[in-house]
């Protein structure tokens, strides 16, 4: 009798909980397919492209008298390489993961100096009617030259190869980053600098609170644009200025004639400046919308 009366506690148990994981079940359902759709729709045309790419490669360089490796042959001369971008057995011996690191730090200290000196002197043309005069002709005659241009001066004046590097990655990337904020500044209604001065704001407080927030779609162009011309000239210049950067081993492998390398830490460069220009426009996005909602 025990048992039986048991036995119908727990099916009038179950009964109650069954409507209400039901609902439950079915917003996990939904919310997988949803993903499911989503990642059709982002992930799988450019896999079906890269894989169409690959083929067409393949037949391409897989004839005999081809001048370039398939990716069969790819695969086959560069695995360590690609399975392990880590790895570590000397000082020039290591993977591309710590290639990149290395030419990733540079770039870094490079396009922080690049993104504070580009955001306050383009503040100061865009703010300034007399300084955009002086300056600006200038800015538009230096942001012209090449990078590798600048990189014999530098070597001159630092009398070291990373120094040289940075400056390099800072004079590459800080014009376009200055252009766009001076743009940016002078684009400000002039409904937020009547505003300001009923609030009586002082420079630094009309900067931080209208400036840079009115400004901040145009500075986050710049800096995508900075990004991307800044990783550029990491890789010349170490070509040239040597080390152990990602630039470097493709001229070593160059003159090791170990094409299938070269084509790896192509591969490397590309992800990685893609990942960049994506992490710059992310946080473009979050000060942009943050910026509306004040």
């Amino acid at each position: 009798m025990t048992y039986a009366m048991k036995s119908v506690e727990s099916g009038e148990a179950e009964a109650r909980r069954a409507p209400v994981l039901a609902p439950a079940l079915a917003a996990i359902a939904r919310g997988a397919k949803a993903t499911l759709m989503w990642l059709a729709a982002k992930a799988l045309p450019p896999l079906v492209t890269v894989g169409l790419i690959l083929l067409v490669w393949q037949i391409l360089c897989a004839k005999p008298g081809a001048t370039l490796p398939p990716p069969s042959q790819i695969w086959k001369d560069s695995y360590d390489l690609i399975a392990q971008p880590f790895f570590n057995f000397g000082t020039q011996d290591i993977g591309l993961g710590w290639r990149v690191l290395v030419s990733l730090e540079t770039v870094g200290i490079g396009f922080g100096l690049a993104t504070v000196a580009g955001i306050l002197l383009g503040a100061l043309v865009g703010q300034s009617e007399w300084a955009m005069r002086g300056l600006d002709p200038v800015f538009q005659v230096l942001r012209t030259v090449p990078p590798l241009a600048w990189l014999p001066i530098a070597l001159a004046a630092f009398r070291d190869s990373r120094p040289s590097a940075i400056f390099v990655i800072f004079i590459t990337s800080i014009w376009p980053i200055l252009i766009n904020t001076a743009v940016g500044i002078r684009n400000i209604p002039q409904d937020y600098r009547n505003v300001a001065a009923v609030l009586r704001l002082n420079p630094i407080e009309f900067f931080a609170k209208i400036m840079l927030p009115s400004a901040a779609p145009y500075i986050f162009t710049g800096l995508r644009i900075g990004i991307g011309l800044a990783w550029l000239a990491i890789v010349a210049a170490e070509m040239l200025t040597g080390g152990v950067g990602i630039g470097f081993f493709i001229w070593d492998a160059w003159n090791s004639s170990r094409l299938s390398d070269i084509i790896v830490a192509l591969a490397y460069i590309g992800l990685v400046g893609f990942a960049l220009d994506r992490l710059v426009s992310g946080i473009g996005a979050l000060v942009a919308r943050g910026a509306q909602a004040n």
